[in-house]
């Protein structure tokens, strides 16, 4: 395993064990690797120390879990992730510029401007209309060669097409074209932003960027249009539906399918799908 594969492992790790005890030596002992070696790959690889890694992911995580969970206490929220009341007041607040009070009053509920774009201001439908194109499915593992890439989701299309030109002589009629996402970008700043683009491949596919993708039970939104109305639709469904649907999103990650990409008029036909 190479460098940037065992970087992207560890990242795996730490974005699923957020709410757990997490170190330096608990990390490294998992990959198998000197936990001095470890730090020093971890930080050339991403500009970050382990520890401020995990840091601010857990902080991003939680602004979420707030965002999800609108009628929970802020304290219990902290609590999840190892922090007493005062101290991840304190530790948000360095973090957002905003006490996790005025941030959890601040959730949009009807409009909010495109983080990447600004000067755009989206507008939210209502709960209803979000079901209309929603329903729960299972999903089995998925095989995948992969990509990753770290910075704005606004730049996903760009490096789709590189990815499937890249690819083109391990597509087939069964190729199942997908990525995984690991952050809200409006609240991790878009220059962190984690995305896996990937294809699925058969499991005896002997590159090294081969990973496994579990299923399991997903809300699944069907959205067709122009790719620059992705983001609108997906904060919808999670500031409006999720929250009064009933359903907990699950500690893993987002996956959105593609059915159809129309590269010439930047359209797309495909699930959007948030584990529960």
């Amino acid at each position: 395993m190479d460098r940037k594969q065992l970087i992207n492992k560890s990242i795996d790790y730490i974005m699923q064990h957020l709410d757990e005890e997490l170190s330096l030596d608990i990390i490294s002992s998992k990959l198998y690797i000197s936990k001095y070696y470890f730090s020093r790959i971890f930080k050339e690889e991403t500009g970050e120390s382990v520890y401020s890694f995990i840091k601010r992911c857990r902080i991003d995580q939680s602004a979420i879990d707030m965002k999800l969970n609108p009628t929970r206490a802020i304290s219990d929220i902290g609590l999840d992730y190892g922090y007493s009341s005062s101290n991840y007041s304190s530790v948000f607040k360095n973090h957002f510029d905003i006490s996790p009070t005025k941030f959890k009053k601040s959730i949009p509920t009807y409009s909010m401007p495109v983080p990447f774009t600004p000067e755009l201001t989206i507008n939210f439908k209502t709960a209803e209309e979000y079901a209309t194109h929603i329903e729960v499915q299972e999903f089995d593992d998925f095989f995948v060669i992969y990509e990753r890439f770290i910075g704005s989701y606004s730049d996903i299309e760009k490096h789709w097409y590189k990815f499937l030109d890249k690819y083109s002589s391990f597509t087939n009629e069964k190729t199942i074209l997908l990525e995984r996402f690991f952050n809200d970008p409006a609240i991790t700043n878009s220059s962190q932003c984690i995305c896996d683009i990937c294809m699925t491949i058969d499991q005896n596919c002997d590159l090294d960027n081969v990973m496994k993708i579990s299923g399991g039970k997903w809300i699944v939104y069907h959205f067709s249009g122009e790719i620059k109305n992705i983001f609108e639709t997906l904060q919808g469904v999670f500031n409006i539906w999720l929250p009064k649907s009933g359903y907990i999103m699950g500690k893993r990650y987002g996956l959105n399918i593609y059915h159809h990409i129309d590269r010439d008029n930047h359209r797309v036909d495909m699930d959007l799908c948030i584990p529960i």
